[in-house]
């Protein structure tokens, strides 16, 4: 049978004339300035924004030598995305892409100098940045709630945070240094032994799931399974 390939055009995108990149800024943009975001794997408005926000200072911006950008930054990501999701050849690049030889240099030099682990690093959240949402909803919804157990990760301004906004006590649980080999922390341990249970549930190993909130449902799942489980022995 013939094969024919569908565009899906991605919500709430603008033509690229209006790109926010070094190459639009100052004029250099090469290849297609007029391309429209049309294939799954393209940065939406606020995706690129995320993207432009944490990208690497080029030399040359800073004073430190080098050439500005001859092509958008949001095609060449764009199309790097595109090549990883669908795993064609570079040869077999979309032609609304910029030339497959200029993604290749692009993503080489990123790979050489490190700008992709620069980039990959800075859009990375810390757990102390996801910690202020997690203790919010968790007091909101246990209001007998007083005290919570955290690992070193988690010291500095989150501790008085908590008990300020949240009137809780968060209680970092800390490896002595007077210590040596294994040792069992006291609390810190309960954590890694719900994990083990829940890794028991195949479903969990890996993660299958769309949304979030089914892969919460999916752990949810296995705790009542867990807990019916123990209650019924203890029944018996």
């Amino acid at each position: 049978m013939p094969q024919s390939s569908v565009l899906v055009r991605a919500a709430s995108n603008g033509p690229y004339p209006s790109c926010d990149c070094l190459a639009h800024r100052f004029g250099n943009a090469a290849g297609h300035s007029d391309r429209r975001p049309v294939y799954p794997t393209d940065m939406s408005d606020a995706g690129w924004a995320v993207v432009r926000d944490a990208m690497p200072v080029p030399g040359w911006l800073e004073g430190r030598g080098g050439q500005p950008e001859a092509y958008c930054h949001r095609q060449m990501i764009d199309a790097v995305r595109y090549l990883n999701d669908n795993g064609c050849k570079w040869l077999a690049m979309p032609l609304d892409f910029p030339l497959w030889d200029r993604v290749y240099a692009f993503n080489r030099r990123w790979r050489i100098k490190g700008l992709l682990g620069e980039l990959h690093d800075r859009l990375r959240v810390q757990d102390r940045d996801a910690a202020r949402p997690l203790l919010r909803h968790a007091r909101a919804r246990f209001h007998r709630l007083a005290l919570v157990w955290a690992d070193g990760a988690y010291t500095g301004r989150l501790v008085d945070w908590a008990a300020e906004k949240l009137h809780l006590e968060l209680q970092i649980i800390k490896r002595s240094d007077d210590t040596s080999g294994f040792v069992v922390l006291p609390r810190r341990w309960v954590v890694e032994r719900t994990n083990a249970w829940l890794m028991r549930t195949r479903r969990l190993a890996r993660d299958y799931e769309g949304l979030p909130e089914v892969h919460e449902q999916m752990v949810v799942w296995s705790m009542t399974t867990l807990m019916t489980r123990r209650l019924a022995r203890r029944r018996a």
